[in-house]
């Protein structure tokens, strides 16, 4: 207090030189398909977060505590953890680093009424054991995004968790949907320009009509985020100017007109909200089908002996499209069943949609914000010069998951199976 009191209450002359669109910092992207880039935060969207979420969605007040145990290089809580405590006059409790045995307990003991998260957070505290402590908390909103729609009444049921308020943005996107209106299973409304458009997976290009002009999906539909690019919602973009102008599509719409392009599929759910389906790269296609990792991942999470499941798509030779393969990280002790998983899936996904390939590790590689690297995955893919990992392949429609032997591997290289 007596540190506090000893400091000058007025602002320093330089903020008076500060402007709005001027850089308040850069936080690079996650770099989970490709290397890092730094994207522009102006203080203008650092403003425009403290007045959206902290006090329009979150309803921060005085007396609130916001627990952040994400890394301050990342948006969740630098720019909306951090500018919705200030915007508010709240507090914020700042954990060292994120851990799964210590956070409720820290939740507890600094008195928090809300956490910032990422949907995989929220997976690890909901794979421990339940505890007649799980409700034992002051916690009445989060924020955050990626909670998938797979655990989440789960998730809000078993921690009491009164408002999730799960949105939807990106470092360099333009603008946020935000579940102001505490709806479940949803990344939430946003009152700003945006289109949800037709996109080819296969080609790897937005649909088109006969005038060159993009397709908007229905509600219900699928399809890729764009946003509308104006002096209301600009595009503050990389420092490479060059990566910043290929994430730009022209004409879309109307001659002249220019969107930002997300790179992420999002489910129309109408009246303006939108729930995450899928990053672009991750979906892929297979036996003339798109298939959605995140759903495929969910349910092979539903089964019990698997703790994480990453899926991608990888390249066989003689075939068209990539075929599904999963990497799988088991829970401790599990003795898997390659029966009952070989039936869980068929029953719960359509066969182009199940994975051909599995890949055991002990451990999933995971970025410094929690989200899983599928590069070196894709690269090595069922190669077996390439993986030290145990590797299983289905390769008969009849059987369970067997072993991938190099003779199978030479026969799938050789166009020698079926798959």
């Amino acid at each position: 207090e007596q540190v506090i009191a000893s400091q000058e209450q007025n602002n320093p002359a330089s903020t008076q030189q500060v402007k709005m669109h001027q850089p308040c910092y850069y936080i690079f992207t996650s770099g989970t398909t490709g290397l890092p880039k730094a994207s522009v935060m102006s203080h203008y969207r650092w403003f425009k977060s403290m007045a959206g979420m902290g006090l329009a969605s979150m309803k921060l007040r005085k007396d609130d505590v916001l627990y952040v145990s994400l890394p301050l290089y990342h948006n969740n809580a630098l720019t909306v953890s951090m500018a919705a405590v200030l915007g508010a006059g709240a507090c914020i409790a700042i954990s060292r680093k994120f851990s799964v045995s210590r956070f409720w307990d820290e939740i507890r003991e600094y008195g928090a009424t809300g956490f910032c998260y990422i949907g995989e957070l929220c997976r690890y505290l909901l794979n421990t054991a339940p505890s007649d402590k799980d409700q034992q908390h002051n916690i009445r909103v989060i924020i955050g995004n990626g909670l998938r729609p797979d655990i989440w009444m789960e998730f809000k049921q078993r921690f009491n968790i009164k408002h999730i308020n799960e949105f939807y943005g990106a470092s360099e996107c333009n603008l946020v949907f935000t579940n102001a209106l505490n709806l479940d299973q949803t990344a939430g409304i946003c009152p700003l320009s945006y289109n949800i458009v037709a996109y080819d997976i296969e080609n790897d290009e937005p649909l088109r009509d006969k005038k060159g002009f993009m397709l908007p999906v229905k509600k219900g539909g699928t399809g890729l985020l764009i946003t509308e690019v104006n002096d209301k919602q600009p595009f503050e973009g990389y420092t490479d100017a060059e990566a910043s102008q290929k994430k730009l599509f022209r004409d879309v719409f109307k001659k002249g007109d220019c969107w930002f392009n997300s790179g992420d599929l999002v489910l129309n759910q109408g009246f303006k909200h939108v729930a995450f389906a899928d990053r672009l790269g991750d979906t892929f296609r297979w036996k003339g089908e798109n298939v959605a990792t995140t759903e495929v991942e969910s349910i092979l999470m539903e089964f019990a002996d698997i703790e994480h499941a990453v899926v991608y798509g990888v390249e066989v030779p003689h075939t068209d499209g990539r075929a599904g393969m999963a990497a799988l990280t088991l829970r401790a002790g599990a003795d898997i069943n390659w029966n009952a998983l070989t039936l869980h899936l068929r029953e719960k996904l359509p066969a182009y949609a199940i994975p051909l390939f599995l890949r055991l590790r002990p451990q999933e590689e995971v970025t410094g914000t929690f989200k899983y690297r599928k590069v070196e995955l894709k690269d090595e893919a069922f190669h077996l010069a390439k993986v030290s990992d145990p590797l299983l392949v289905l390769s008969n429609k009849n059987e369970p998951y067997q072993p991938l032997t190099p003779a199978l591997e030479q026969a799938i290289n050789n166009g020698q199976l079926s798959l």
